[in-house]
């Protein structure tokens, strides 16, 4: 092979298999001296890809894990299922990864050749997920183009339905992704409205990068989360519940307790504290628990729940 950058590349890829290469194996699959290998191993190593090296007659190569992460070749069925893996987990189907998801699932799809993303988007849209999940379903090629926005500093437009219905045409500069309680959001400066916002993705239609970079402004607070927390629960949930559960805080499942605030009140028993729209997902969530509890407030909530109990009794009769 003449092309140096391109053999070294071939070796990267035999080397990634994390098999044991013998050094005349590896060179006769290269097609070069063991010399020539050698510096080409050397190559690597500058580029921070940790290749070890046994000497001797039996001596040879193999691809060890390092203390940083050098970037990785991959093949085309590889590359795919690292992008259907990738919006999985940014669809919240890994709790706690949404958001890094996003990000790597970005860089994935920028490199990407078009016959891989038709792949891809055909196993999108021929999939059928039965995973109970709690938010709506986001398109993940929407969220590759507002993360890509946000990373380079690019202008948006997009079509927003309100919570009442009305459509509009949007015009801004994205900040952040949220993800929250299986809801991802949008925090951006509305360039036409002068004032930073909140968008809910599964809401917003056609986003596009108008091409026109801008310069970031700073944030109120400078924490998209708790911006995003604060509006959502002054905007779309009104009721704040509150219930006693006779369980330990860390007794409650992992996967329950990213949907509440638990406080551990010691003697086997926490509080449970929750913003929310309606009282359907608090009675939900209690039953998913499956603990004695007392209702602390509001009492519309503990009417709503008696309500709930009498009539689960009645269909049992």
């Amino acid at each position: 092979m003449a092309n140096t950058s391109a053999r070294m590349l071939r070796l990267l890829n035999l080397l990634q298999t994390h098999r044991y290469w013998p050094g005349s194996e590896l060179a006769g699959k290269l097609e070069v001296s063991e010399r020539t290998l050698r510096r080409d191993v050397e190559r690597l190593r500058d580029l921070g890809y940790p290749v070890d090296a046994n000497r001797g007659v039996a001596g040879g190569y193999q691809l060890q894990s390092g203390a940083a992460m050098p970037p990785l070749l991959l093949d085309d069925e590889e590359a795919v299922a690292i992008a259907v893996g990738l919006r999985t987990a940014a669809s919240g189907a890994v709790d706690g990864v949404e958001e890094t998801s996003v990000r790597a699932l970005t860089k994935v799809i920028q490199v990407m050749p078009p016959r891989l993303r038709r792949r891809v988007d055909a196993l999108r849209s021929f999939t059928v997920r039965t995973a109970w999940n709690a938010g709506p379903a986001v398109d993940s090629g929407a969220l590759t183009v507002l993360a890509q926005a946000c990373r380079d500093d690019e202008r948006l437009r997009f079509t927003y339905t309100a919570r009442a219905g009305e459509r509009t045409e949007r015009l801004v500069e994205p900040h952040r992704l949220v993800s929250l309680s299986g809801r991802w959001y949008l925090v951006a400066w509305d360039a036409e409205r002068h004032d930073w916002r909140t968008f809910r993705v599964d809401r917003l239609g056609d986003p596009r990068s108008t091409g026109h970079r801008f310069r970031q402004r700073e944030l109120p607070g400078g924490d998209a989360g708790a911006f995003v927390r604060d509006r959502i629960s002054s905007a779309s949930q009104p009721h704040e519940v509150t219930v006693t559960l006779r369980v330990a805080a860390d007794d409650v499942p992992a996967e329950v307790r990213r949907w509440g605030e638990f406080t551990d009140l010691g003697g086997g028993s926490c509080r449970l504290a929750m913003k929310v729209e309606t009282f359907d997902w608090p009675i939900l969530l209690l039953a998913a628990i499956g603990a004695e509890f007392e209702v602390d407030g509001p009492p519309e909530f503990a009417d709503y729940v008696r309500a709930a109990g009498e009539r689960f009794v009645r269909g049992t009769r």
